[in-house]
C-alpha cells in the first residue's frame, strides 16, 4: 500500500511542479488529482491497493484540516478587522451556490422527465400494437 501512497504524493508533486514551471494560477494538488486521474483511465482499472490508500486518506481528511485552522486562528486580528466583507462574502456565495446548483438539477431534471415520458409512450404504444 506503500507503494500507492507514494503515486498518490508523486502525481500531486508533478502538479505541483507544472504548476510552477507553466506559471499558471492554478492549485498544484489538484492538476495532479487530475494527472492521477488520466492514469486511472489509461490503466483501465483503479487497483484495490489504491482504493485502499485512498479511504485511508479520506477517512483522515479531517487532521489535514489541522493546519488551516491553526493559521486563521493566528490570523484573528485579521479576521476581525474584515469580518463584514467576509461574512457578506460567504452568505452571497453561498445563497449563488444554492441558486446555481438548484438551477442546474431542475434543468437536468426537466431533460429526465421528457425522456422517461417518451419511453412511457413507447412503450404504452408498442403495449397498443399487440
Amino acid at each position: 500500500m506503500l507503494k500507492w501512497f507514494l503515486l498518490i504524493l508523486a502525481c500531486q508533486f508533478a502538479g505541483e511542479v507544472v504548476v510552477q514551471v507553466v506559471r499558471i494560477s492554478f492549485p498544484g494538488p489538484v492538476l495532479g488529482m487530475v494527472l492521477l486521474l488520466g492514469l486511472l483511465v489509461v490503466w483501465g482499472d483503479l487497483p484495490e491497493d489504491l482504493e485502499k490508500a485512498g479511504d485511508a486518506l479520506l477517512s483522515n481528511l479531517s487532521l489535514l484540516f489541522v493546519p488551516a485552522g491553526v493559521g486563521i486562528m493566528g490570523s484573528v486580528a485579521i479576521l476581525k478587522a474584515n469580518l463584514l466583507p467576509l461574512g457578506a462574502a460567504i452568505v452571497c456565495s453561498s445563497l449563488l451556490t444554492i441558486a446555481v446548483t438548484a438551477a442546474t438539477m431542475a434543468r437536468l431534471n426537466r431533460g429526465r422527465r421528457k425522456n422517461c415520458h417518451a419511453s412511457l409512450q413507447t412503450a404504452n404504444d408498442a403495449g397498443a400494437n399487440d
